[in-house]
Formats: C-alpha cells, structure tokens, sequence
C-alpha cells in the first residue's frame, strides 16, 4: 500500500457512461456511482487527510471525438495531475443502434488529438489509459468484435506513445470470466459495469498505480 499522490493532487476521470455512472452535473464534487467513487472512497479509506481531489467529467454516450470537443473546458481548465481516460464503446456502438459509425482510424484520430493536446497544455500530467471492454452477457452484441476489435488495438498503441500508465481492461474482464465469475456479474449488458463491475476497475486501477 502506497500514498503515490501528494496533497493537492487533481485526478481527473473522463469518459462515458461508464465513468459517469449518474453523477450530478449541478455538483462539482459529483462522482457518480461508478468506479471513480469507488476508487476515492477506496483512498479515503487508505489515507485519511490525503488532500486529493478527485473529479469526473464522463459523460454518457460520448465518443472519442466528444472528449475532443470538450478538451479545453473538462481538461485543459481543470489542470488535473494525472487524468484516467476510458473511451470507445460508444464509436462502436453508434454503428448498430444509428447507422452511425466511427471508423477505427477516425477514432484513434479523435484519442490521439485530445492525447497530444494534453502533453502539449499538461506536459507534467499522468495520463492512464483504459481500454474499452466488451463482455458476452448479450449474444446480440457479439458482432460488434469486428468493429471493436481495431478500436481496442488502436488504444493500445496510443497507449504505448502517450500512458504512463496502462490498463487492459477488456483482457482483464474476460480472464475475470475465465477464472468462473459470470459476465453477467461484471456487468448486465455486456457494456456497462454491475457495482461489482465497478469494483474490478477500482481494484485494477488502484493496483495500475501500485497504490494496492
């Protein structure tokens, strides 16, 4: 166990639904109740008094190319210390539900600017990259691999140019599954986290960092 983060620290957690996970908008401090609640309470609980502040800015349904647009305002304003990043469901999810695709190399584009962006504005930022994941709790989602798939690979090499630090998540999610936990416990629709879900991320978020 170690305090990796000192007094003042800004960690900032952006991405989709599945980070905000209900948070409320009208409240700075709102961390919803997904895994970046979890992970603060978590650190409270490990070091009273720490001094951290712990910001989400996902919102729901954004793909790669929103974090772009809401690069100056719910990045570069906040001037966060580190700052946790988990998209991409959602440019392959808009394929199947509205005909609406993002192809893999306009998605890894749209990650690549907000990335550059940050190093350029933040150059002393952490940057912690979490690839999207995609469990078989729904058999009709099962095709969307083929577009996923590219996407997950192509986080990956961002990850290798640009993370500090770096979480597979989707390969941990489905060695979860392979070790006998049911998808349907990590998460109902294959997409987004049950609160024990959740908790995996916490868990491996925390561990990433070598704070657990």
């Amino acid at each position: 166990m170690k305090n990796i983060f000192s007094k003042n620290t800004v960690v900032l957690f952006q991405g989709d639904s599945i980070t905000d996970c209900g948070r409320d908008r009208a409240d700075p401090k709102g961390l919803g109740q997904g895994y970046p609640a979890k992970i603060a309470a978590l650190y409270d609980l490990l070091f009273p008094g720490h001094g951290v502040s712990f910001i989400n800015r996902g919102v729901s349904g954004d793909r790669a190319a929103d974090l772009v647009r809401r690069y100056q305002d719910d990045f570069a304003a906040i001037k966060p210390d580190l700052v946790s990043i988990l998209i991409g469901i959602n440019d392959t999810w808009r394929r199947y539900d509205r005909n609406d695709p993002t192809s893999a190399a306009a998605f890894e584009q749209n990650y690549r600017t907000v990335l550059q962006n940050l190093k350029r504005d933040l150059p002393a930022a952490r940057i912690l990259i979490i690839e999207p994941f995609l469990l078989n709790t729904d058999s009709a989602k099962l095709v969307w691999r083929e577009d996923l798939d590219p996407k997950i690979e192509a986080v990956r090499r961002l990850a290798r140019e640009y993370a500090d630090v770096f979480i597979p998540m989707d390969g941990i999610l489905t060695r979860y599954a392979a070790e006998g936990i049911p998808d349907a416990e990590l998460t109902a629709d294959g997409v987004h986290p049950t609160s024990a879900g959740h908790g995996v991320i916490a868990e491996e978020w925390l561990k990433a960092l070598e704070i657990l």
